[in-house]
């Protein structure tokens, strides 16, 4: 098959979760000897024209001087070029900058939309913004041969909302089982003795929460935050709300997948605040990595980790939490997490299964 991915900024992952998700499953699809072109951004870190085996092409990305209306241009790029490849099934991660061009995809691929979460619900966006994600998220889901959920809560809304039928496709994670305590040396820390959350610098992700959380226990464990922090105002105003809290430590972006794993073993306490959205690929590691999880109180959140994490909806909750559990008290959440990762969401699993929808789809037509 020949099969293109769009609505990511680029492969090897730099930036989040459809990127990471994009470079594990082209991977998987170019061992398996099919054709796989993904598009990155013309600034893209990786420049060369083929990844492990994936066509990489890169379009011409404005975002960087424009704002988020360069996503539309970016995409508006994508699609035109796909036009011209002959593509027998193209994978649309997302839909918010995409759906509006959704007349000129290509009319002989079959076009597969990955939903994602409720985009117009994220805080970020103004009421007219939320308005125009709504549009587009119907245009998605309206004009798409298939779509994929990466959650059941997904799945439901999308039948519920539309009337459409969707395939139930999670993201995965793999096992991580070779932790190097040495890890640490280079952020100056002591095994069990420091608190974590990784997430974007965004209002949904619940941070500041989080951190107000941190203030109040009084706790004074190191708490490291790991995200691109100088990506956007939100980001940066946090670095200045906290910056007199000695043990509040903004990492900014780590992409070294080895260092971010042996980071959440060795945390005390993990955070995930991620609010909107289904399934989401940093909770489905962090429980890989035997981290013990404070999440979010939301549907998506409870359908993965159901007893075997703490949840909070406020900074009340938070300081609490860190004032009143450890990690060494809960190893039975720690197993359960490990063992769901290795039977429900195992990364090859999860892309076995997309594999097989592609195919499937490719018999039908």
């Amino acid at each position: 098959m020949k099969i293109g991915i769009i609505g990511v900024r680029g492969v090897p992952n730099y930036h989040g979760g459809f990127e990471q998700f994009a470079e594990f499953l082209s991977e998987y699809l170019a061992q398996k000897e099919h054709e796989v072109y993904v598009y990155n951004s013309h600034n893209h870190p990786y420049q060369e024209a083929l990844w492990k085996g994936v066509h990489i092409v890169h379009k011409y990305d404005p975002e960087y001087r424009i704002g988020t209306a360069g996503q539309f241009v970016y995409d508006l790029n994508c699609i035109l070029d796909a036009r011209k490849r002959k593509f027998d099934i193209i994978l649309q991660l997302g839909y918010t900058s995409s759906s509006i061009w959704y007349k000129l995809m290509p009319k002989t691929a079959i076009l597969v939309t990955n939903m994602d979460g409720l985009e117009w619900k994220r805080s970020k966006y103004s009421k007219k913004v939320q308005e125009f994600l709504k549009i587009a998220e119907r245009l998605a889901a309206m004009n798409s041969d298939y779509l994929v959920a990466d959650s059941i809560g997904i799945q439901n809304y999308l039948k519920e909302k539309y009337k459409k039928k969707s395939t139930y496709i999670a993201y995965g994670a793999s096992l991580f089982d070779q932790d190097d305590f040495n890890v640490l040396d280079a952020y100056n820390l002591e095994k069990y003795n420091y608190n974590l959350l990784i997430a974007r610098m965004e209002p949904e992700n619940n941070i500041e929460v989080i951190l107000d959380g941190v203030v109040e226990s009084n706790n004074k464990q190191k708490f490291l935050v790991i995200g691109k922090n100088d990506a956007n105002s939100f980001g940066k105003r946090l670095i200045t709300k906290y910056k007199n809290y000695t043990n509040i430590v903004f990492l900014g972006g780590v992409y070294n997948q080895n260092h971010l794993n042996n980071l959440r073993f060795f945390s005390n306490l993990y955070f995930h605040g991620h609010s909107v959205g289904g399934t989401n690929p940093s909770l489905l590691e962090a429980m890989a990595s035997k981290a013990l999880i404070i999440a979010n109180k939301n549907i998506f959140n409870e359908a993965i980790l159901e007893n075997n994490g703490f949840y909070f909806s406020n900074k009340n909750d938070v300081s609490n939490l860190l004032n009143s559990i450890t990690k060494k008290e809960n190893i039975q959440k720690l197993e359960a997490n490990f063992e769901k990762i290795d039977k429900e969401f195992n990364k090859q699993k999860i892309n076995s299964q997309y594999l097989q929808l592609f195919e499937d789809l490719i018999s039908l037509k």
